[in-house]
């Protein structure tokens, strides 16, 4: 299906030390693409240099042939890239669909202030105002946060809060999603919802997905293929069966010649 995203010799360090070291890897369109590794290895980084929040030292960053490796962030959303974050970046305060329709803002026309303050019925405001209302029901119906719709946030369960945020990265109607760490805090029954959730993204939607995530069996079951990176660097790169035995992963994850389960 093609290359959506490639990344090239990518080097950052902060303070001296290298948080990621000459790191490459492509991403086939249509595909679910995650990235392994112990705690500081440099998998967040990857995503914030993607979405422009780190400028790389060196390296590119090649999205559907265009190079973004300096874009701000901004401008790497409008085209068409999305992302979650580790620790949930939500209006506390605000009502689930308020979150998922301020995630709509760059489809804003009218602007978010005139399109929530629009006088009367039948004005282009108005009917933009309906118009993305629809769409953020069509992805509160998707992830089933119907209960949760006229909620403040702050009130919702930990595992709920994680999907209103996938929501509102589902509102910007990105082609790339990335998802840092969705799982954390989810029960079990939670994260098998989650796992369905991701599929559905990839299928029903055509969302091509990376992934950063800890919960090694989500991987496994989840994803087409896998990059590990240990120290950021990367250690190995493949299909979830050949990464689960490969000695550097296993080296990284466990200190000794373990499968990872």
């Amino acid at each position: 299906m093609g290359i959506i995203i490639k990344i090239e010799n990518l080097t950052i360090s902060f303070g001296g030390i290298r948080a990621l070291n000459n790191v490459s890897f492509e991403v086939e369109k249509g595909s679910i693409y995650s990235i392994i590794g112990p705690n500081g290895a440099g998998k967040t980084t990857i995503f914030n240099c993607i979405t422009g929040i780190y400028p790389p030292d060196s390296g590119k960053i090649i999205y559907k042939g265009e190079e973004i490796t300096h874009f701000k962030p901004y401008q790497v959303a409008k085209k068409g890239i999305a992302r979650t974050f580790q620790n949930i970046e939500l209006f506390s305060h605000m009502t689930t669909m308020d979150n998922l329709m301020l995630g709509r803002h760059l489809h804003m026309k009218t602007g978010v202030w005139r399109g929530a303050t629009f006088i009367y019925k039948g004005s282009k405001a108005a009917r933009e105002e309906i118009a993305h209302r629809a769409k953020v029901e069509e992805i509160i119906d998707f992830l089933e946060l119907q209960a949760a719709r006229n909620q403040f946030v702050v009130n919702l369960p930990y595992g709920t809060r994680k999907l209103v945020e996938l929501g509102r990265a589902l509102a910007l109607e990105p082609e790339l999603i990335l998802l840092d760490e969705p799982s954390a805090g989810m029960n079990m029954e939670e994260k098998a919802d989650l796992m369905f959730s991701i599929q559905d993204i990839r299928d029903d939607l055509g969302i091509t997905v990376i992934l950063v995530e800890h919960d090694m069996n989500l991987i496994m079951d989840i994803s087409d293929r896998i990059l590990a990176l240990n120290y950021g660097e990367r250690i190995a790169e493949g299909l979830p069966e050949e990464i689960q035995k490969h000695p550097e992963v296993l080296k990284a994850y466990l200190g000794e010649e373990e499968k990872v389960a």
